[in-house]
């Protein structure tokens, strides 16, 4: 009789914390319920869709797993990487984009939601227990001054990794352009000579994942990875919430 009158009572207490206090969808801003953990029902099932475990271990490219040769899909067999291997919570779809693009626009709540979906697809990786130094890749300090805070930062801190710390001795040593919608050839000059390691760091037979938001070309990751390696990374590995465009590295 105690447990059933203390339910009851949890139930009252719940349903007048709804009416005064309703739940609202950290995405898309409608009513919810409190049990859906902070996302609708459509935005839960948009981000979903997003989330497709078929793509290429190396570059990131939705694909078959049935075409992978190597651990390379079709169409980055020939391209020269520096990453050894990336992870990605999902595509670049309408939900999870507009999630990410809220993220790195002040709404920095978000990354309880985020780093769950990028934690999930971390510990899926082949190379989760490999990892020894986490490494969010840095903003040079104008933008990071501008906007307050380092989103790669803020994802890394969320991670759950036993083994492995964060490491922040990689620098942005030069102001870029943002990375537009620019070809390979000009994103990868763009961020060309824009990283290096703090001096009197050394990354000497460490195994590396760096933690980026958005991969498109792979510029940023592979320019920030040539750099860890010649500071002496054994390999050097990527998480990122989501990959937009096809185009390989």
């Amino acid at each position: 009789m105690i447990t059933l009158l203390q339910n009851i009572g949890k139930s009252v207490v719940q349903g007048f914390a709804q009416l005064l206090w309703p739940a609202v969808c950290v995405n898309c801003g409608l009513l919810t319920s409190h049990d859906d953990k902070g996302l609708c029902q459509k935005c839960w099932q948009e981000i979903l869709q997003c989330v497709d475990p078929d793509y290429c271990p190396r570059c990131g490219a939705s694909v078959s797993r049935y075409i992978l040769h190597n651990g390379r899909c079709p169409q980055c067999q020939q391209l020269q990487f520096h990453l050894d291997g990336l992870a990605r919570a999902g595509m670049y779809g309408e939900a999870l984009r507009k999630m990410v693009v809220a993220f790195k626009n002040d709404r920095t709540e978000l990354d309880t939601h985020l780093s769950m979906l990028a934690g999930s697809a971390l510990q899926s990786a082949g190379f989760y227990d490999e990892i020894e130094l986490v490494v969010p890749v840095p903003l040079h300090w104008r933008r990071r001054l501008s906007r307050g805070y380092n989103q790669a930062e803020l994802l890394a801190k969320k991670l759950t990794l036993p083994h492995a710390k964060i490491s922040y001795d990689l620098a942005r040593i030069r102001h870029t352009e943002k990375q537009g919608a620019g070809t390979l050839a000009q994103r990868k000059a763009n961020v060309r000579g824009a990283f290096a390691v703090r001096r009197g760091h050394r990354y000497d037979g460490k195994t590396i994942c760096l933690i980026d938001d958005v991969k498109t070309t792979g510029a940023t990751l592979n320019e920030c990875a040539k750099v860890l390696k010649e500071a002496g990374a054994k390999k050097v590995y990527a998480l990122v919430l989501a990959t937009a465009g096809q185009q390989g590295n």
